[in-house]
């Protein structure tokens, strides 16, 4: 009989945990068949989160005929959403470390809720103008609260679940899951009939996934790693680790780990404003120069579809074969991203369909891909994954709202040829782009937390995990 056998049969009080006050205990570690079904529960409402964000802008022209208000005013439904984005995602650590995992994701299931049926009351026929667009504003501001928890939670939740052998892609699925919804969302809110029977469907999906919480639990009872054991510091902590490093009191970054941090904060930032950037204007680009919406829609859904089968085909890869490479992997990916929206300024031109859905699957396959990776190399290097994950998903969506007003700043006139062309905001996108994301030949990339799980497992018997239910 094996020695994982052995101690599978052992009883749970037998197991000595080897406690040694905040460092964790040193094995034997476990795995939990029900891991699975927690991300999956993860999955679809991090999806269901996503939904709200576009919703209203394939039916922007149908909200200004039917409740009265401006194209501007429609746009703000999902500016609002980015801007509370940013408060909210910094305040998530904070809750994890008071309530834990699950009363976070039930705290973002109500917000669901709550927000569904304050914006479908704003449909009500006989509100006034003013008074049904601030229920739509109300509601989408709790569904701001509810779509950070999922994507920041998303890093902690395979931290806590999952092994070496599946952390990465556990943090994929999740971090993709998002995206993944406000694609549905684009899809789905023109084609299930009127305005406000568009935002009653939009309340019945948000209130139908709620028994998906169930599914979720904060943490097994036996840990799969050793730094699933260990609490992570607070979120004020990390932040003076950050800024002050070694001269912080019980920093746990050195100096070198702490600049590897910013500049892979800064990189993601970029890189997420880009992608998001580039699918809220792509009509705004692509029609300029003679494309079709269609064909423009097509577009964006070749980048995502492309990225989502490279991040599955990768994501066991960087977890099984290229585990302590993740930041040679950018080193070779980043470039080649970069030089793919750079020639976005020469290739968004007319008759160049082909050209340009080849840039859009190189871009969807390094971009996506890099998605995980950078959750997961912060991971490694702070030693605090909700707290990382809160800093870069923030990152992400305060550039997002940067270049979103820029690049609409920088939209050419009515009389340019071709009029309202978007190439000056292609060029600071393309440049600021590449520009960042050559910065990662600066970063060393030090795996912190996944060489001392390594050794933990090792110092504790040995180099499997016993398995679960």
């Amino acid at each position: 009989m094996s020695d994982i056998e052995t101690i599978s049969k052992h009883d749970s009080k037998s197991i000595e945990l080897e406690i040694d006050g905040m460092n964790g205990f040193h094995g034997p570690y476990r795995l939990y068949k029900r891991r699975f079904l927690g991300l999956f529960g993860m999955v679809v409402l991090n999806i269901v989160g996503g939904l709200s964000w576009p919703w209203f802008g394939p039916i922007a022209n149908e909200m200004v005929s039917d409740f009265g208000i401006t194209l501007d005013q429609v746009s703000w439904l999902g500016t609002i959403e980015a801007c509370l984005y940013l408060p909210t995602a910094l305040s998530i650590p904070y809750l994890y470390n008071r309530f834990g995992l699950r009363r976070c994701c039930d705290f973002g299931a109500a917000a669901l809720v709550i927000s569904a049926w304050i914006r479908y009351a704003g449909t009500v026929k006989s509100l006034s103008t003013n008074s049904s667009y601030a229920l739509l504003m109300l509601g989408q501001c709790f569904a701001a609260i509810a779509q950070p928890i999922y994507q920041v939670l998303g890093p902690k939740y395979s931290e806590n679940w999952f092994n070496l052998q599946g952390r990465t892609t556990a943090t994929m699925i999740v971090a993709i899951a998002n995206p993944v919804g406000s694609a549905i969302g684009q899809l789905l809110s023109p084609l299930v009939g009127g305005t406000r029977q568009s935002i009653l469907v939009l309340g019945i999906i948000s209130t139908a996934v709620i028994p998906f919480i169930f599914l979720v639990h904060s943490q097994p009872p036996m840990p799969p790693t050793y730094a699933a054991s260990t609490p992570s510091a607070s979120f004020s902590h990390l932040a003076r680790d950050v800024i002050f490093g070694g001269q912080s009191h019980g920093a746990k970054m050195s100096r070198r780990q702490r600049f590897d941090f910013m500049v892979i904060a800064w990189i993601f930032g970029i890189l997420v404003a880009a992608t998001n950037t580039f699918s809220i204007l792509t009509s705004q680009i692509m029609q300029p120069v003679g494309y079709s919406d269609d064909i423009s829609g097509l577009m964006g859904a070749c980048l995502l579809l492309t990225g989502l089968v490279a991040a599955i085909i990768t994501a066991p890869l960087f977890d099984r074969v290229f585990t302590k490479h993740l930041a040679v992997s950018a080193k070779v990916l980043l470039p080649i991203l970069g030089g793919g929206w750079l020639s976005l300024i020469w290739a968004v031109k007319p008759h160049n369909t082909g050209g340009l859905f080849a840039i859009m699957t190189i871009l969807g396959v390094t971009s996506v891909t890099m998605l995980p990776v950078g959750l997961e190399l912060a991971s490694d290097l702070t030693r605090n994954a909700e707290g990382s994950s809160a800093i870069l998903w923030f990152m992400g969506n305060l550039f997002n709202i940067v270049f979103v007003l820029v690049e609409d700043a920088l939209r050419a006139p009515a009389n340019a040829d071709p009029p309202l062309n978007m190439r000056r905001g292609l060029i600071f996108n393309g440049v600021f782009v590449l520009a960042s994301v050559l910065l990662i030949w600066l970063v060393k990339g030090e795996q912190v937390r996944k060489t001392l799980d390594e050794e933990k497992v090792a110092e504790g018997g040995g180099g499997g995990v016993v398995r679960g239910a």
